[in-house]
């Protein structure tokens, strides 16, 4: 059994932020219905114990059970839900990564949950309609419209191959989801499509924030790595190689000594940003000239960033 945990804790660690959070959705719908399928041989409610996991719609519960807010965006009951999400989650999550970065995927998919499950909260306890019903949300639903919708405004005009329809442009594909949603905010699953939107309007903050040149989640990210760092301090040790001593070369000593200023973190957007945009133009004259079109430092442009 050790040797099992180990071999998962090794592709869990090695694996990419895409996969790693296919995986984490995959284990809990697994042990989800393993403890089901035993609790039911004893005559348990499964959907009784499946509540500490869910978020509920009572704000009179929610304290009790205030782990669900992050639990919930894990947790699939169904098979065709699990499927349809995580296919989702992988086809936009690969395009998400050729313009963000894994951390930027893994904080954007839990604030996107927190979103969904705020706004989801929300209407439940504001509008007249939900008046006397109580509900219970599980799902990555509302953390995939973040990442969708962020990498929609990136690449608004990025174009997938969709079976029986053809080429559509990734706007269009978000155009009809959100409004599906606003169509169904007073359906049997109007707390689910209310999260939907939150997750969405999660993801359209950061892309238009990121557009302007600004991160708004490098404060989570220094949270993480600060966390991490603590965490594997104790567990590495580093054995640090003797340096040898160092010696300049005459045409060194003569060369005169430059010293560069760190980028600042506006800076360092406002760059990436031209970058992202010269590689946009490359890569549009390659879809109207093709690749032989291309100039020879446009070509290096275009094989530097791909091998970034």
């Amino acid at each position: 059994m050790a040797g099992i945990i180990d071999r998962l804790k090794y592709h869990l660690d090695g694996a990419p932020t895409l996969k790693r959070l296919i995986y984490i959705n995959v284990a809990a719908f697994v042990a989800i219905h393993l403890v089901s399928v035993v609790l039911m041989l004893f005559n348990v409610d499964s959907l009784q114990w499946l509540s500490y996991v869910e978020v509920p719609s009572t704000l009179k519960i929610l304290p009790y059970r205030i782990w669900t807010l992050f639990t919930y965006m894990f947790v699939h009951y169904d098979l065709w839900h699990i499927l349809f999400n995580m296919m989702w989650l992988y086809w936009f999550g690969s395009i998400f990564m050729q313009y963000y970065s894994q951390k930027h995927l893994s904080v954007l998919y839990v604030l996107g949950g927190l979103s969904g499950a705020a706004l989801y909260l929300f209407s439940y306890n504001i509008f007249p309609y939900f008046a006397g019903k109580e509900g219970m949300m599980c799902g990555a639903s509302a953390s995939i419209m973040a990442i969708v919708f962020a990498t929609t405004l990136r690449v608004p005009n990025f174009k997938i191959n969709l079976m029986f329809i053809g080429t559509v442009s990734l706007k269009y594909i978000a155009l009809v989801t959100i409004l599906i949603d606003l169509m169904s905010m007073t359906s049997a699953n109007a707390g689910g499509h209310f999260a939907h939107i939150g997750g969405a309007i999660m993801g359209v903050i950061f892309a238009m924030c990121w557009n302007r040149g600004t991160d708004i989640l490098q404060p989570f990210n220094k949270l993480i790595d600060r966390v991490v760092t603590v965490w594997r301090a104790p567990h590495i040790k580093i054995r640090k190689p003797k340096k040898a001593p160092f010696t300049r070369t005459a045409e060194e000593k003569k060369a005169p000594r430059t010293h560069r200023r760190p980028e600042t973190d506006s800076e360092y957007f406002a760059r990436k940003k031209r970058e992202a945009e010269e590689i946009d133009k490359i890569l549009d004259k390659v879809k109207k000239s093709g690749y032989s079109a291309l100039t020879t430092d446009e070509k290096q442009r275009l094989f530097d960033a791909k091998k970034n």
